[in-house]
């Protein structure tokens, strides 16, 4: 009992099995009763022949004495119609469709009466029956009434029998009566308990359910009892307000990580608008880090922030920028700046229990430039605030970096500038000042000498030729120093130099450059416009031309250099041996491991071609292919 009212499945399955066997009760019962049933028309049968026997036998009687008996052979014919008829109320009397289809216990009624029947038959008519046709007259009136006594008697038992087969078909119609009568009963106490206990909490949690999807959490169950409905109400109501308390959690994680997302992306922007002043402001960290340090504390609530760099010569730790801070860093360089001295904050958290300090490395690879301390309340920092603090971190080392890099390049820069120039000099004018150094020295001999004023009036010629070109070449080296240093790159400073000749010479001079940026390095820039001036500068002086062109052009890793007019040209290909301007030129040549020809135009005039490999090509041609390497440490191996 505690079973099904515990388990509506054990209810419905009660249900099932309970009209089940109801109906297998009675289709059992109807198969015994129909299999009691038979026969019993059989011996109806029997037992109303056996009165209709009883009567053909009386029947038989009359002839046997009344009947026409003209001979012996008819009387006999009669007489064993008798004996026939006698002999067969005898065998159905004693049939075995009579006999089985009566019970055997003697109390029934129907085994009494045909008892009776037989009993009477045998000890009464049946001997009677026996002397009648041997005996000198039949008492037919005797006969008679023996006849209808045994008639009476089957009448009652086929009664009995008639009666018996309608009890049984009243019995077997009374059996299924009740039997639909309690399938019924059940299949109706099970509809409702179907209706009560399952369609109506189904239709309740199927609405509670729609709800949930709704994100309504707030319906209950109301199935109340023991079963697995009522179970699955009970739990469905925890889950409702597991799952109510569930979203409002997430609802709130979600509502903090949408803040915490919107604080990451304005540090985003925060810190991409700082990068241009963060990259491009020189040395100056107050000026382009401290602002954004301090959105970036406003935004992320945290601070004061520290930046301390490392010594790159004695790793000395030296504290540069200090966000809120009382006092001025250590190693301020600008005593006019108050970048980190705008709204100080209190400094007593970072010294109590409610404040925590994250250090996080400015490096680049391996190299350490310094660190960055963070200090923020006492409390655990989430992910993306690590990450933005380590993208800050990674920001400023990649400036500073940027900055000690630019300041390296500048240095490096200003020597180059320095030794070209030096070279420079050394090369034109430092040895045209040691000629007249010497030719000084020869005159003060000369004079000490006494020699003659012709022989003296030839140096003093050759001290004012001296003079005049280490002046020349003393003005070329500014033009070019001026030019060099006013516009940046190799193309302006052909451009200036371009404009400068054409209205020197008063005639065209054109320009053909195509060289990619940034492809010589100071030096061969040096050299390659001071060999372009010199060409041109000889065309001035001595091609009387009308016409010229520069062409500067890449390709095949080689740079080309042409300087070409419609001039005069030269006597022959060869320079010649004082003409001091091509001398310098093939010097300029050389020193570029370039190859110079000079030769005249076919059309007229004057051709100077430079081809030199520029060192950056050469350095990539010096790189060790793939293959190379491979074909290398391939040798190696074997």
């Amino acid at each position: 009992m505690k079973l099904l009212q515990r388990s509506l499945v054990a209810r419905i399955i009660a249900s099932l099995l309970a009209i089940s066997g109801m109906a297998l009760i009675s289709i059992t019962l109807t198969m015994a009763m129909s299999n009691s049933t038979r026969g019993d028309a059989a011996a109806i049968n029997v037992a109303g022949s056996l009165r209709m026997n009883a009567y053909q036998i009386m029947g038989a009687l009359q002839r046997v004495e009344y009947g026409p008996q003209e001979t012996n052979e008819e009387r006999l014919n009669s007489v064993e119609q008798l004996e026939t008829l006698v002999a067969r109320f005898d065998q159905r009397l004693y049939s075995a469709a009579l006999e089985q289809s009566i019970p055997l216990d003697e109390h029934h009624e129907a085994r009494h009466q045909l008892e009776k029947i037989q009993t009477y038959w045998q000890r009464t008519l049946s001997p009677a029956l026996e002397d009648a046709p041997t005996g000198d007259g039949i008492a037919l009136d005797a006969f008679h009434s023996m006849i209808a006594t045994l008639v009476s008697d089957i009448e009652i038992l086929v009664t009995q029998l008639e009666n018996s087969t309608e009890a049984k078909v009243r019995l077997l119609g009374l059996m299924q009566v009740l039997f639909l009568v309690l399938i019924a009963i059940v299949v109706l106490i099970s509809l409702y308990d179907v209706r009560h206990n399952l369609v109506l909490p189904l239709r309740q949690l199927m609405v509670l359910a729609r709800e949930a999807a709704q994100r309504n959490f707030t319906p209950r169950s109301q199935i109340r009892g023991s079963d697995e409905l009522a179970l699955l109400g009970d739990t469905f109501n925890t889950m409702s307000a597991e799952l109510a308390s569930s979203y409002a959690a997430l609802e709130d994680k979600v509502s903090r990580k949408k803040l915490e997302l919107e604080r990451s992306n304005q540090a985003m922007r925060v810190m991409h608008d700082a990068s241009r002043s963060l990259y491009g402001g020189g040395n100056d960290l107050c000026s382009s880090a401290a602002p954004m340090l301090r959105e970036l504390e406003e935004l992320l609530t945290l601070g004061p922030i520290r930046l301390s760099l490392n010594d790159p010569f004695d790793q000395r730790e030296m504290p540069v920028l200090e966000t809120h801070s009382r006092t001025r860093p250590e190693y301020c360089r600008d005593q006019h700046c108050h970048a980190c001295l705008i709204d100080p904050r209190p400094l007593e958290i970072m010294a109590s229990d409610q404040a925590q300090c994250l250090l996080l490395p400015i490096s680049v690879g391996d190299t350490l430039l310094g660190t960055l301390e963070v200090w923020y309340p006492n409390e655990r920092l989430n992910d993306s605030t690590r990450r933005l603090l380590t993208i800050l971190a990674d920001q400023l080392a990649t400036a500073v970096y940027l900055q000690r890099r630019i300041e390296e390049e500048q240095h490096v820069t200003l020597i180059n500038e320095r030794t070209i120039i030096a070279r420079e000099l050394h090369d034109s004018l430092a040895q045209s000042l040691s000629y007249l150094k010497m030719q000084v020295a020869r005159l003060e001999r000369m004079q000490q000498k006494d020699a003659t004023k012709e022989a003296q009036a030839a140096v003093f010629d050759e001290l004012r030729v001296g003079l005049n070109s280490a002046y020349r070449q003393l003005r070329e080296l500014l033009t070019t120093f001026r030019l060099k240093l006013e516009g940046p790159g190799l193309q302006s400073a052909l451009r200036q130099t371009v404009d400068e000749f054409t209205q020197r010479m008063g005639a065209t001079v054109e320009l053909n450059y195509d060289v990619p940026p940034y492809l010589l390095n100071p030096n061969e820039d040096i050299h390659v416009l001071q060999i372009i001036r010199e060409a041109l500068a000889n065309t001035h002086k001595h091609a009387q031309a009308h016409w010229a062109a520069v062409t500067v052009r890449f390709a095949d890793a080689q740079l080309l250099v042409r300087v070409e007019d419609d001039g005069i040209g030269l006597e022959d290909d060869s320079s010649p041996p004082m003409h001091y301007g091509l001398v310098i030129i093939r010097d300029r040549a050389t020193t570029l491991n370039g190859e110079l020809s000079i030769a005249n135009r076919p059309t007229g005039g004057t051709r100077i071609e430079l081809v030199f490999t520029p060192l950056t090509a050469r350095l990539i041609q010096q790189q060790p292919t793939a293959a190379d390497s491979d074909s290398h440490f391939g040798t190696g191996a074997s």
